[in-house]
């Protein structure tokens, strides 16, 4: 049989598969040969990193991204001055020559919140009253006012935030931690995504939880909160599990001819994707299932079964969180408040603000905060100065890239810490700043990577999350 496959191997053929044969062994002088670990079958779990860097104090994460971005100065950034100033001039002195989204040309007109600020908890964090259930946590948390980004607009900051770079295509954060930890459960994705906020504010992208030049499997996977979990995974009418493994595996085995004769890595990624879905038609039904809950939990969260809501996703986390998934991103649309901004956060804190609280309140409780990694924040801040009209008691607030507060908590993170801080206009960063690449930094440090180290090679280049920069934020670590 063999003599027979030779005698008929065409020479591209030969030298296709010398070829492969010669560069595979020259490779494997070259790297680690634990490399070779991550995803070579179906069934394997592992992720690229043989041993972690160091001892990891998170084994997951739970990032709530607030698309649109937040205005800081009407949450978490008490600046009294401003307020006292509202209505005059923003001084020319921090403004002129700085870059502005869509002030420029216009009238800067200092505008102070119109929320009152008190301080909670031991810690002493003051926060808006718009968030009465955050406050309630802030000794849990660690509160960072002095994060700032390169990018003015929404989609390049929340690129930027994501992936380490403006430039689309490049893997996202989940796609890097599920590319070197792996999955802790076979029957369910390392990365899962859940949206909330439909028709509120700037679109959602899906290569924002894209896997970029990482084989695709280590993409999120996009769970829905209300009707099928995941779109097209269920059996149509006439086809039961019988049939639908059966069909799996005459795929399988044509997708592993052709794997065997041109060896692109993508056709095994994709054998491992019709897998994945398959485990994942019983799997998921039972998980994406809130009524189990019991009524109390579901009051603590604001969440009601079978709707599409922030409060809901909140609590599909802690449930993907505890079945093993590394990575859950939720994305909430609506805080890009130009114009009408007293209406428009009002609305989304509604929306946000107790749940938010309830997962970390119900992670504590149930022993999950020690190693789960929570994060809260959107991609740049608000500016200090009016946008729109301001009668009435009416504001809105432009784009700041130069200072915005994210928040963390859980493994890993010192609680009741409030660390950075911004001038009194809070518009310019004058204790310890933090960098987007510290951010994420911080992050895989948690999970005890080092991002120096999670690379991966494309076009001649060896590529990380953090691009060329960043270095863990070490006073907000346990």
């Amino acid at each position: 049989m063999q003599r027979e496959i030779i005698e008929q191997m065409t020479r591209r053929h030969f030298f296709g598969r010398t070829s492969r044969g010669i560069g595979g062994i020259a490779l494997a002088s070259l790297l680690n040969e634990n490399l070779f670990a991550a995803n070579t079958s179906p069934t394997d779990l592992g992720g690229v990193l043989p041993a972690l860097h160091k001892p990891p104090t998170a084994k997951r994460v739970i990032y709530l991204f607030q698309s649109g971005a937040p205005s800081q100065l009407d949450l978490f950034d008490y600046k009294p001055k401003l307020t006292e100033l509202s209505g005059q001039p923003m001084p020319e002195s921090l403004t002129n020559g700085e870059r502005i989204a869509q002030l420029a040309g216009q009238e800067l007109v200092v505008t102070g919140s119109r929320y009152a600020f008190a301080q909670h908890g031991e810690s002493g964090t003051f926060l808006s009253s718009l968030l009465p259930h955050t406050s309630k946590i802030v000794d849990d948390i660690s509160v960072i006012r002095s994060v700032h980004t390169d990018a003015i607009n929404h989609d390049p900051a929340v690129t930027l935030i994501q992936t380490g770079g403006q430039q689309p295509g490049r893997p996202t954060m989940g796609s890097w931690v599920s590319y070197g930890l792996g999955s802790e459960n076979d029957q369910l994705p390392a990365f899962v995504v859940l949206t909330s906020g439909v028709g509120q504010g700037q679109p959602l992208l899906s290569r924002y939880w894209g896997s970029g030049f990482l084989p695709s499997s280590h993409q999120g996977v996009e769970f829905r909160s209300s009707g099928e979990p995941i779109l097209f995974v269920s059996n149509p009418d006439g086809m039961n599990q019988e049939i639908r493994r059966s069909v799996l595996d005459g795929v399988r085995d044509l997708n592993e001819l052709k794997l065997e004769e041109v060896g692109d890595p993508e056709i095994s990624t994709r054998i491992q994707a019709y897998e994945m879905a398959y485990r994942m038609q019983t799997s998921v039904p039972d998980l994406m299932d809130l009524g189990e809950e019991s009524p109390a939990t579901l009051e603590s969260y604001g969440a009601e079964p079978g709707k599409a809501s922030y409060a809901n996703n909140c609590l599909l986390a802690r449930r993907l969180v505890e079945k093993g998934v590394r990575f859950v991103q939720l994305y909430h649309r609506g805080w890009d408040s130009h114009n009408n901004l007293p209406a428009e956060i009002e609305r989304q804190c509604q929306q946000t603000d107790q749940a938010s609280a309830a997962l970390i309140e119900d992670l504590k409780q149930r022993g999950l905060l020690d190693d789960t990694l929570v994060i809260w924040g959107g991609e740049f801040g608000r500016t200090p100065m009016n946008q729109g009209d301001m009668s009435n008691g009416n504001y809105g607030r432009d784009h700041h890239m130069k200072a915005f507060t994210v928040w963390m908590a859980g493994g890993g993170i010192k609680p009741g810490v409030n660390l950075g801080a911004t001038d009194e206009f809070g518009y310019n960063i004058v204790d310890r700043p933090v960098h987007i690449n510290d951010f994420q930094a911080t992050v895989l440090n948690c999970l005890g990577v080092d991002h120096k180290k999670l690379t991966y090679r494309f076009q001649g280049r060896d590529f990380r999350l953090t691009d060329v920069g960043g270095e863990p934020v070490t006073e907000v670590l346990a």
